[in-house]
């Protein structure tokens, strides 16, 4: 395959590419679906394929092949020449790739338990005594388990990189995920439902960590309480407690998407939306000084993992907001070279098929030093929010709302009854100002963010600590 990728990356430079870029992608991916305890579809399939970006004069072109030939390898490779030529007659002022160091490397995730080496069967048997699990759960409570969907997703990824500028990168990551959504109902209190996402870089071993019919045991039986026994939610300015679920979607959807370095230039305006900030917010106060939101990729076993980007450079920790205030973008070659700084390793793409666009990895809020507990203790009229039902964000990623699920009032230091999700409708800059304390339990939740045309799913993590906000307006919805 390097032969093959090192014919196509000579077949663009002898056509005048100032710039190139070769990668194979193969991802093998498996799928197992239930739903109500009954076995529905479970596919299998390897995508693979060589991508050629190339650079001539002032832009970029992109083509791509499923053949893995070297004829087709070139073929693909006079496209993007091609592409590039009609696209520089339109193009002003340009494109043009910063000088940060390009690496060669080879790394790979060895899984303790290769997801291939579980029998179909027994996975299907999984997801068959987790449903169980639920359902006895359901009956125990008193309440319908209405709907029970579970998805076991196994993918493994292998990619192989050369660029003109000397990079090479060799990768292998396997990936496991687990996608759950549960309803109960019941004839006078109506119905509930949760969604639920895990996901990790490693193999089975994930899920035996997880055990899902305990897990879902625990969630169906929680929302079940949750359906019984809330009360309608108070509507006023009060003390916030949030959960880590919450706190890591807060930071991925208001934090990490705004500071997308192609969405600030514009980008992305037609397809995912815009962004509050501007080319020189770096340095601008959005939050607390106790509020630092990072995005990294190194962190191990993490769903966003990975060492090396598209473009061969080396991935690192970025701190969005450092401290309340706007540090840095994320950022490719090419939008590092706009706002004259380096590259910090963000350029991702999701299959072969795909041109390489800035993505997060990890997004998270940096832990604290407070436990749950004493987080609650210092609130005398407040609600608690573990977890949500749904939420929505404007499309600079501003003016956003969302709506618990498991929620509990507090009173004086203390948790009370739960409460029927509470709404919570706030600005970017109001929620991370009026954070006064930060936990010290971080957690992750594994997601597939969305972006770009076309549309291109990625694994990521959101995630953070238990946070307490002062006096924000809470509101209600109708029970």
């Amino acid at each position: 395959m390097e032969e093959i990728l090192k014919a196509a990356l000579d077949e663009t430079l002898a056509h005048g590419a100032i710039y190139a870029e070769i990668r194979f992608q193969s991802d093998v991916s498996e799928s197992v679906l239930m739903k109500n305890g009954i076995s529905e579809v479970t596919d299998y399939s390897q995508i693979r394929g060589i991508s050629v970006r190339a650079l001539v004069r002032n832009s970029l072109g992109f083509s791509a092949t499923n053949l893995c030939t070297k004829r087709a390898a070139c073929k693909a490779a006079r496209k993007a020449i091609t592409i590039a030529h009609a696209a520089s007659r339109l193009t002003s002022p340009g494109v043009s790739m910063d000088n940060t160091e390009i690496n060669q490397a080879r790394f790979e995730v060895k899984p303790e338990i290769p997801s291939r080496d579980i029998d179909l069967t027994s996975k299907i048997e999984l997801l068959s005594e987790g449903y169980k699990a639920a359902r006895d759960s359901a009956e125990q409570k008193g309440v319908k388990l209405s709907g029970c969907v579970l998805r076991i997703n196994l993918l493994e990824t292998e990619k192989i990189i050369i660029n003109s500028d000397g990079g090479e990168i060799h990768s292998s990551i396997p990936r496991i995920a687990l996608s759950t959504f549960l309803s109960v109902s019941e004839a006078r209190r109506g119905t509930t439902q949760r969604f639920l996402h895990l996901g990790e870089t490693s193999g089975w071993e994930a899920e035996e960590k997880w055990n899902l019919p305990l897990l879902l045991s625990e969630e169906t039986y929680t929302l079940a309480g949750t359906l019984l026994e809330a009360r309608k939610s108070p509507s006023e300015k009060m003390d916030i407690v949030l959960g880590p679920e919450v706190v890591g979607l807060v930071c991925h959807e208001s934090c990490g998407h705004p500071s997308e370095a192609d969405r600030i230039l514009g980008r992305e305006a037609a397809q995912a939306g815009e962004t509050y900030l501007k080319p020189d917010s770096a340095g601008r106060r959005i939050g607390s000084p106790l509020v630092s939101v990072v995005d990294d990729p190194t962190i191990p076993h993490s769903f966003g993992f990975y060492l090396y980007d598209e473009e061969g450079v080396k991935s690192r920790k970025r701190f969005l907001m450092r401290k309340g205030v706007i540090e840095e973008f994320l950022h490719n070659r090419e939008t590092a070279t706009i706002f004259e700084v380096k590259s910090n390793g963000s350029s991702r793409a999701a299959a072969y098929g795909y041109e390489p666009i800035i993505r997060m990895a990890n997004t998270f809020l940096e832990p604290g030093d407070y436990s749950r507990e004493e987080l609650i203790e210092d609130v005398k009229k407040g609600v608690y929010i573990k977890n949500f039902m749904e939420w929505n964000i404007d499309d600079r990623r501003y003016h956003q709302r969302y709506v618990g699920l498991e929620a509990y009032k507090i009173k004086d230091g203390v948790l009370g009854e739960r409460v029927r999700n509470p709404v919570l409708e706030i600005t970017t800059e109001g929620f991370w100002s009026s954070v006064d304390a930060v936990g010290d339990d971080l957690q992750f939740q594994a997601a597939y963010c969305g972006k770009g045309d076309p549309m291109q799913g990625i694994p990521v993590w959101t995630g953070g600590p238990h946070i307490r906000l002062r006096g924000v307006r809470i509101g209600g919805t109708l029970l």
